[in-house]
């Protein structure tokens, strides 16, 4: 099999079936006498295998997940994937705290004047200082009284404040916390949020779906790769109990002295 033959297949250039090879995401090919690369079967499983993973866990996580499987450090690709899921699992629950997050949070009716930092901080429950510090990462922007110079939240302030808060009660860090407030601000408000929170489901599930999808397409590589060690795998040395194993569901079988 030549790299046009398996580039094809995937509507890949015949340059990028051997950038993979070099980067150990594919097997080393076999050389003609003339010095050309050939590919076997294998190879274009492996091949199917990482563009398979590349959906759910980024090129990057999947090249070192084939790499890996390469040097024979299945256990690697297998933790990997592992880390790949957890990261999907924390977006999950992010997008889940978000959700909660807005559900809590009731319309703010706009204030003459706006409200100073004493006031909001004693409403939300939290020290003067905790303000300031989230102004200080991106969370708020209040702007100052030109007179007095104290800080003047406004109702758009307000809503910020308190989105920030309920996710500071659900763990999540300033640094999470401050791109999805920027959202929320560039959308001007929380109702236009409802499309994006929707979209962002969508994305979570077809990652997942794709996870699911890149999983099958490395299994049947790594069985074509050992199969004779995945099928004693599979086989075992049999039960407790089993032919030749010399227990039973009891213990030992103990041989009368006659019989040995």
């Amino acid at each position: 099999m030549r790299p046009v033959d398996l580039a094809r297949e995937h509507g890949l250039s015949t340059q990028a079936v051997r950038n993979y090879e070099d980067a150990g995401i594919l097997p080393a090919a076999g050389r003609t006498v003339h010095g050309y690369r050939t590919y076997t079967p294998l190879h274009a499983q492996a091949l199917r295998a990482f563009l398979a993973l590349v959906p759910g866990h980024g090129h990057q996580a999947a090249a070192s997940i084939m790499q890996a499987v390469g040097r024979g450090a299945t256990e690697e690709a297998l933790r990997l994937i592992d880390e790949s899921h957890g990261r999907l699992l924390d977006d999950r629950r992010t997008l889940q705290a978000v959700e909660a997050a807005l559900r809590d949070m009731a319309p703010v009716p706009q204030e003459r004047g706006g409200t100073f930092i004493g006031p909001l901080a004693r409403r939300l429950g939290v020290r003067p200082a905790t303000l300031r510090k989230w102004e200080d990462a991106g969370l708020v922007r209040p702007r100052r009284d030109p007179r007095t110079g104290y800080r003047v939240y406004s109702a758009a302030d307000v809503r910020d404040v308190r989105l920030a808060h309920q996710l500071r009660r659900g763990g999540y860090l300033l640094e999470q916390i401050a791109p999805l407030i920027s959202q929320v601000r560039s959308a001007g408000g929380v109702a236009p949020l409802e499309s994006a929170l929707r979209d962002w489901q969508a994305r979570l599930s077809a990652r997942g779906r794709a996870m699911l999808e890149g999983a099958a397409a490395l299994d049947a590589y790594l069985c074509a790769r050992e199969p004779r060690g995945r099928a004693a795998s599979a086989s075992g040395a049999g039960p407790v109990g089993g032919p030749g194993s010399g227990l039973s569901a009891a213990g030992p079988v103990r041989t009368p002295p006659g019989d040995r």
